[in-house]
């Protein structure tokens, strides 16, 4: 009775050993095409990531190091089931995987086989592609393997490292978003240059023509591809407050960028708010008050009071009780109010401006610099400059 209970027992036991040994699977070197990492650290991963199964017993590099060294085919060219099997059967194994990790364009195509060496065929394949992000080379293989062989991998993790075949109008394709805080320096030309050195008695700014600028853009992609994006912007700008001045503007621009090195055009309409009023330039010193005085309709009634007190009759009612203000053109002169000047000490109004931009984006890893060169139009002036700012692009995440 005891020695057939003994014999049971241990029966069981060479049973349950058999049963729970563990396969053993070996990795060949891979081929890699178009990637830092070499074959060498692509089967290093590849281990790693096999033995986090569990499933197999894992020949290492270093117990392979004799059979490999029999023959070069083993060490770069086993590709194929024949060399495969063979090399399998070496070194005395199960399974022998091997595959191929490509680097094509902005994404990367992984292709795995594992090779029964008994029955030499197939045992299990799998082929994925990811965003180019080769610095994540061993999660894109625990994916794989997963897959392979039907285990839940993080949707997180997949989402982030899973190649996008993006359609034209996406809004990652191409995309560099330069949305970010600017700042510029711009000198002023025609009539904005003349309001700017104009005298203050005279309506003017009194102030060097050159302003600093400091504001914000956004910016959102319509249309995309890989060399072109098609973008519509909006910059909030406040400037000459280093000269005593506060000058917003908003900005709307339909933006163009072309090319890897981010070379873009745009253009569209600004709104702004400006005084103004309607005047003339006295450039003859016809009234008295010196060449160039700038006269506008409240100046011209103060100039008329003046002259009542003083006796002119010019500007005196025929009655000779009150004054009147009569059109300067009537005094012999060639000057009417017809025209509209800028003037501090005129009526706050909005104004629009047409602007063109050209520039490119600098780039030095995730940081963008955009720098532009921009001329603003308004009438007979405007304002020519350069702006530049920075953003950190962020990853794409789906």
């Amino acid at each position: 009775m005891k020695k057939s209970i003994f014999l049971t027992v241990f029966s069981i036991f060479i049973g349950t050993s058999v049963f729970s040994q563990k396969l053993k699977i070996a990795v060949a070197n891979p081929s890699v095409d178009g990637l830092y990492a070499s074959p060498k650290i692509a089967a290093k991963l590849l281990r790693l990531e096999l033995t986090k199964l569990e499933l197999y017993t894992i020949v290492d590099e270093f117990d392979m190091a004799d059979v490999l060294a029999k023959s070069e085919e083993y060490q770069k060219n086993c590709l194929g089931i024949d060399c495969l099997t063979r090399l399998g059967e070496e070194l005395n194994v199960d399974y022998i995987v091997s595959g191929s990790f490509d680097g094509l364009g902005n994404k990367i195509a992984i292709s795995l086989k594992i090779i029964d060496v008994k029955n030499k065929s197939v045992y299990k394949s799998e082929t994925s592609e990811f965003e180019n992000q080769e610095i994540e080379l061993q999660r894109m293989i625990e994916i794989i393997l997963f897959d392979m062989y039907e285990k839940p991998v993080n949707k997180e993790i997949r989402a982030k490292l899973n190649f996008k075949n993006d359609i034209i109008n996406s809004y990652t394709v191409g995309q560099i978003n330069n949305s970010g805080p600017r700042i510029g320096y711009g000198f002023l030309t025609g009539t904005m240059n003349e309001y700017a050195n104009r005298s203050i008695k005279n309506g003017g700014l009194d102030i060097f023509p050159g302003v600093s600028m400091i504001g914000y853009q956004f910016e959102k992609q319509y249309v995309g591809t890989e060399n072109f994006s098609a973008i519509v912007e909006g910059i909030f700008n406040f400037s000459g407050m280093e000269q005593g001045l506060f000058m917003p503007t908003f900005t709307i621009l339909n933006g163009f960028r072309f090319g890897s090195d981010g070379w873009e055009f745009a253009f569209g309409p600004g709104f702004g708010f400006k005084r103004y009023s309607y005047g003339f330039f006295d450039s003859d010193n016809t009234f008295g008050k010196g060449q160039g005085t700038y006269f506008s309709q409240d100046d011209w009634r103060d100039y008329a009071f003046e002259q009542f007190e003083a006796g002119n009759p010019d500007f005196i009612d025929p009655v000779g009780n009150y004054y009147t203000v009569p059109d300067p053109s009537t005094l012999n002169s060639k000057y009417n109010f017809d025209e509209k000047n800028l003037d501090k000490n005129g009526n706050l109004r909005m104004s629009t401006t047409w602007v063109i931009g050209f520039g490119r984006t600098f780039r030095s890893g995730s940081l963008n610099i955009p720098v532009n060169v921009f001329y603003s139009s308004q009438g007979k002036g405007g304002m020519l400059g350069l702006s530049l700012g920075f953003n950190v692009q962020k990853a794409k995440n789906k």
